[in-house]
């Protein structure tokens, strides 16, 4: 609530005068965070299958992100089928709740998409769905972005032949996004209309 705040320099970001600072508060966390993900970590190619696990803020800008790249399928996860008609605006084409089905979410996926997606972005921070991101992604080139914070003590716990196999799997914090020169584009994507928040 105040109205002056004293900032370290490297905290702080000059952005465009006209950006609506109600709006573009939200791009300096949780929607660089999940675009850049996809975007400079996932990289998915022009017509790509990608998977984004959980469609909170993080999860929706990473879906966007997706939409942005180019990607032709993009399947959200979540719990609450109530996110998905608002996840559609931001690029979901399909969607998967898994408590609608008996086997393990990464098995649906890979019978959706002929053995398996090419990227997919965990925004959930639940150790299960990290697996589930991880082991959902196509053998051979598969790329499997990691964005949620765990608790302190889960264990990431999967088969060695899922690395043998030439699956990658990524973390990244804030999106690989440099705030200081990064976050004005992303206000000016904004601004020109290129991205919904």
């Amino acid at each position: 609530f105040s109205e002056y705040t004293v900032m370290h320099v490297g905290c702080v970001a000059k952005i465009n005068p006209e950006a609506p600072l109600d709006k573009v508060c939200v791009l300096s966390c949780g929607i660089s965070t999940g675009l850049g993900a996809t975007i400079n970590v996932a990289k998915p190619r022009k017509g790509s299958t990608v998977a984004t696990f959980g469609l909170g803020a993080v999860g929706l800008a990473a879906a966007e992100g997706a939409r942005i790249s180019g990607a032709s399928r993009i399947i959200g996860i979540d719990l609450n089928p109530n996110r998905f008609e608002e996840a559609k605006k931001f690029g979901c084409t399909e969607f998967i709740n898994p408590k609608d089905h008996d086997k393990p979410v990464q098995q649906v996926l890979a019978e959706m998409t002929n053995g398996g997606v090419d990227r997919s972005v965990e925004c959930t921070g639940n150790i299960h769905a990290m697996i589930q991101a991880f082991e959902c992604v196509h053998d051979g080139w598969g790329v499997a972005v990691l964005v949620g914070v765990p608790h302190k003590d889960a264990e990431f716990k999967t088969h060695p032949m899922n690395f043998l196999n030439e699956r990658t799997l990524k973390g990244t914090f804030f999106g690989n996004y440099k705030p200081r020169t990064d976050l004005p584009n992303v206000v000016e994507m904004y601004m020109k209309k290129e991205l919904e928040v």
